[in-house]
């Protein structure tokens, strides 16, 4: 079936609006995450005593419906895409909430919500909800030239800082904490609110450094190795060196035999030592690509609020692959993040399809009608509640 432009349908509207140089990156690297998986996780599978290809099966599924969920969040316009962002946060909070009070504590930490076989975790969706939500009130809080909506999105940081740390899981609030920050550097809010939000940041990590002894501990191998078994971030290292440029090839690694966490924290070294560096560096590029392609197709457009939710989004992404790939390196103490749309993980999966979904939603060609033959106005978005003037 061919479509044409002067068809109005949503189908055609979205097909010759979407980016989709953008979308191809982004299905190429959940394939990518496909064929990993059936060069790391049976090994896995055997040695927990599960069928071999579990997790493959798995990772297809959960693929399957964040490609799904990734389609239907680029249909959405800018007051969708702020809507769900919305409702999913609250829900998300609730959810950590129940998290840390009933949820299942794995390696002493309450982080997921299991129900029909499945686990959940909600600080992996309530991510690019946060982001979102908080870059919708940092532009307000610039148009109303007022302090009200700034303390409401400080005080939704304290709020989900305070339930990550609870759980505990440090990770995800250091790469929240970047991207608040970010967005708050962005969005141009005072220096004094600046210079105080460095130190609330540079609190919680010393919180966290003292009243964690795991996080410690991490930290304390990372200075010294020598202090403590490095057994996993050692291997992940010498995978590097084994693969060299072009890898031992697909299905002779030995890393995914040895370690617990080869098919998510570790995925990038099975990459190394299968299929090389030059794999790697591709690997690299494609997320460079998917991150670089989000902010450039937003340079020439100038409202607030979607300027902010797409730094926000893509920095999400850019991060979050950056400390992975970091830790299999060996240039940050070990985090337990997952690397977007390659490691195993249902929720990780979700939320990485929701995020580009959401960018693929705000960096869409669209005409808004209201907007032809009028100013412009320096709201970035009419607010929940508010005429538009």
């Amino acid at each position: 079936m061919r479509l044409a432009r002067d068809d109005r349908s949503l189908a055609t509207e979205w097909w010759f609006s979407v980016d989709r140089a953008l979308l191809i990156a982004v299905l190429a690297l959940i394939g990518i995450g496909i064929v990993l998986s059936l060069a790391a996780s049976p090994a896995v599978a055997t040695r927990k005593g599960l069928p071999t290809f579990y997790f493959v099966e798995r990772q297809l599924v959960f693929a399957t419906a964040g490609i799904a969920l990734m389609l239907a969040a680029s249909l959405l316009d800018q007051r969708g895409v702020l809507t769900v962002a919305v409702g999913l946060l609250g829900a998300m909070l609730l959810l950590m909430t129940v998290a840390v009070l009933y949820g299942v504590e794995v390696n002493g930490a309450r982080r997921w919500i299991r129900f029909a076989g499945f686990s959940l975790q909600p600080s992996e969706l309530a991510k690019p909800a946060f982001a979102v939500v908080v870059s919708w009130l940092f532009a307000e809080a610039r148009a109303r030239s007022g302090h009200g909506l700034l303390l409401v999105a400080v005080g939704l940081y304290a709020v989900t800082a305070g339930l990550l740390l609870l759980q505990p899981d440090v990770g995800q609030l250091m790469l929240l904490t970047v991207v608040f920050g970010a967005l708050f550097f962005i969005s141009g809010q005072p220096i004094l609110w600046a210079v105080a939000f460095g130190s609330v940041g540079i609190g919680l990590l010393t919180t966290a450094y003292f009243a964690f002894p795991h996080v410690r501990g991490r930290i304390a191998r990372f200075l010294d190795p020598a202090s403590g078994d490095t057994f996993q971030t050692d291997r992940a290292i010498q995978s590097f060196a084994e693969g060299g440029f072009f890898g031992r090839g697909p299905g002779e690694g030995t890393i995914k035999s040895v370690l617990p966490d080869a098919h998510t924290d570790f995925i990038f070294a099975v990459v190394a030592e299968e299929y090389g560096a030059l794999a790697c560096l591709a690997l690299i590029a494609l997320f460079a690509f998917v991150v670089g392609r989000a902010l450039m197709r937003y340079r020439h457009r100038r409202d607030p609020f979607t300027h902010l939710a797409v730094n926000g989004l893509a920095l999400l992404i850019a991060m979050q692959a950056a400390i992975n790939m970091a830790v299999n390196v060996g240039l940050v103490p070990a985090k337990g993040m997952t690397l977007p749309f390659i490691s195993a993980g249902g929720s990780s999966m979700i939320a990485a399809s929701l995020t580009v979904g959401m960018l693929l939603a705000l960096v869409r060609r669209r005409a808004d009608p209201r907007a032809v033959g009028r100013p412009k106005v320096a709201s970035s978005l009419p607010p929940i509640g508010r005429n538009a003037r």
